[in-house]
This record gives structure tokens, sequence and C-alpha cells, in this order.
């Protein structure tokens, strides 16, 4: 933060004036020493210049001399109390010197006069950080977020304030109760996020066995037990989550889908109805129920909702399969120009998707090449 010619409040005499503005642009060029010595002179010769004592703290802390900065910002907030970033720049100082109370004080007196700084409220966010003070923390970088959205600085410690913020509970769970359904359900969801899945259900049927009629538990236990390709259990599953929270629309939906893969169309298409009636916009809704409707023989039925899904869907993958059911479906209709249409479309993206594969391997051959070279070509065995 520099301040120019134009933000001086006092008229200064023609000889600080022309000084402070050459050891401000030695600043803005990066050169210290010299930028120091002009702004030194100043206060000399002007002693009530608040900015030039502000700037000759920033010099002194860009070059760590942190010792120094801290009587200029003291110095220029005594002559002028509200001067923007003199009190975050103390705190800043005070920071690098380990002096947390301190600069936790200096920070947040910022934050007060100037509650619009995003980089006030990260500061103030960093301090409490390392104060061990993570909610607070969380607070103050959420605030500073949301004035300076994606500003990488800003969401690395804010993210390093809520991880913080959910160890703390999570020990905290673990120190009141270590056999509680709650701590498996965090480690089984902290399982899942890593696709950790046989562990994830481990920890998932743990909790059921202590919680056996606590909504939610087992639909995301079948959920799990799909990731592994166990679908009677998972099917199982989804019918006693609905048993006990009958107004469960994920575990609802999820059953639908499971008897689409089990080709079971009837049932397939109620249930994913119904989960449509209460949510209409769960994810892939109009595959499925376009794979519903061909599992039942009704080509008409099953077009609008697999062109719904090459216009909207944003999974590649699922729109590649659209555009060959809607191929063949279109051919089943007797719309043999669409059909072409569809198809050739389809084998395109699906021509793009080797490609990228190819080239994703070629990539990680050139990076890694001694991973993927069979054993009996490597020189070494």
């Amino acid at each position: 933060m520099l301040f120019g010619l134009l933000t001086l409040a006092q008229a200064q005499s023609a000889d600080v004036t022309a000084s402070f503005a050459r050891a401000t642009q030695a600043m803005r060029e990066g050169k210290l020493e010299e930028a120091g010595a002009g702004f030194a002179a100043v206060v000399k010769q002007s002693p009530g210049f608040a900015e030039a004592y502000f700037n000759l703290g920033l010099v002194r802390e860009q070059q760590g001399r942190y010792d120094e900065a801290i009587p200029s910002f003291q110095k220029a907030l005594t002559l002028r109390p509200r001067l923007h970033g003199a009190s975050l720049f103390l705190g800043v100082t005070e920071f690098q010197l380990n002096h947390l109370d301190i600069a936790g004080a200096a920070v947040q007196k910022e934050t007060v006069a100037y509650p619009n700084d995003a980089n006030a409220w990260m500061w103030l966010g960093v301090v409490r950080l390392a104060q061990d003070r993570a909610e607070e923390a969380a607070d103050a970088l959420d605030r500073a977020d949301k004035l300076k959205p994606n500003d990488q600085d800003i969401l690395y410690h804010r993210g390093r304030a809520h991880l913080l913020v959910s160890k703390n509970s999570y020990a905290e769970m673990f120190k009141i109760d270590p056999h509680s359904w709650r701590v498996h359900r965090v480690l089984a969801q902290a399982n899942a996020e890593a696709d950790r899945h046989v562990e994830a259900i481990a920890e998932y049927e743990a909790a059921v066995k202590l919680a056996p009629t606590q909504p939610g538990l087992r639909e995301e236990l079948g959920s799990e037990y799909l990731q592994v390709n166990k679908l009677q259990e998972a099917e199982t599953a989804f019918h006693r989550e609905l048993e006990i929270n009958p107004s469960n629309v994920l575990a609802e939906y999820k059953l639908g889908v499971l008897y689409v893969d089990e080709r079971n169309g009837a049932k397939a298409k109620e249930l994913i109805e119904a989960a449509q009636r209460e949510r209409p916009n769960l994810v892939h809704l109009d595959y499925n129920l376009g794979r519903a409707e061909l599992l039942l023989g009704d080509d008409a039925a099953a077009v609008p909702h697999l062109e719904s899904v090459v216009r909207t869907d944003k999974d590649p993958e699922v729109v590649e399969q659209a555009w060959y059911q809607l191929g063949t479906t279109y051919r089943h209709l007797g719309r043999m120009d669409e059909a072409r249409q569809a198809l050739a479309t389809y084998q395109r993206l699906k021509d793009e998707s080797a490609k990228k594969s190819q080239e994703f391997l070629d990539r990680f051959r050139a990076e890694q090449p001694d991973i993927l070279v069979p054993p009996e070509r490597n020189p070494e065995r």
C-alpha cells in the first residue's frame, strides 16, 4: 500500500513533497535502501507526516527489519489513528516476530475500522490460526472470502481453518464416546471420499449395528455396496432405509437405478418417477428414465429423455451412451436419418474419448517410464 501525493491531508513544503515522491517511486521500483533513506529524511524534516512514517514502516518490513518497522507504524497511528493499512501492517510485522496477541489486536483494529478490507480479515484469520483459535480463524476467513472470492491465499488459509475445525469436532466426538455410531459414520464418509469402499462398508455396518433405525445410514451403506458391485446387499439396504424413512428420496432413486441395472423396467420407472416428483433435478434422471422406458419396450417414451440427456447432462460418458441409445432407438422407430446422425455423433465422441485416454497414457508413460515396462523387457530383471 503506497500513498501518493494526492492523499496528503496537509500541505507540505515543495522540498518535502518532492522527497516523498522520490522515495515512493524508489519503493515501487524495489529500491528499498534508497526508499528507506528517503522516507527517513522526510519524517526528520516533517515529523507530523503520518504517511511518510507508514511508508518507512513498509520499507523496513520488506527489508525484514521488523524492530525498526514497528515504531514507524506506531508513530503513523499516533498521528492518524485510522490511517488505512497502518494497523494491518503493524499486526503483520508483530506476527513476523511471533507476538501473536499484539498482532491479533492490531489486525482486529483494522477490521473494525475497515470492515470491507478482505486482506485485513485474511490476516486476522492467519493470526487466529497461529493462536490455535480455529473457529475464530474460520469466521474471519469466511468474511475475507465473501469480500474477495476466488483469492488463492484466502482459499488456502480458509481451507486450513475449516479442516482444523472439523478435526477438532471429530476429536471431541471421540473423547465423548469412541464407540458412537456418529464416529463410525464419520470414518465411513472419510473412507468413501478416499475411494476406500471396503473400509467404508465396515464402518457403516458398525454404525448400523449401533443405531439400526437411524435415518440415512442404510442409504449411505447401500451406495457403498454399489461401489463394490454387491447389488443384492445394496437393494436390501435401500429397502430397509425406505422402511425406516419413507421420505428418503435418494434411497428411492438409487433403488430405482439399481432396478434399471437389474433390467426390471417396471419397478425402476415407478421408483424413479416417484423420486422425480420430489426432486426433479436428480443427477442423470433423464438418462435413467430413458433406460427404464427402453426396458419396458416404449421407445417413443424413451426418446425425449435421451434427447434431454445429450442437451443438458454434464457427464461425457453418459452423453456418449445416450447418443448410442438414441441411434438404436431412432432406428427402431424408423427415423433412419436421425439414427445415422446419432450413431455418427456417438462414434465421434467415442473416438475423441479414446484419443484423450491415449494422450493421457502417453504422458504418463513419458513421466513414469519404468512403471509400465513389462517385466520380461525390463533390463534390470
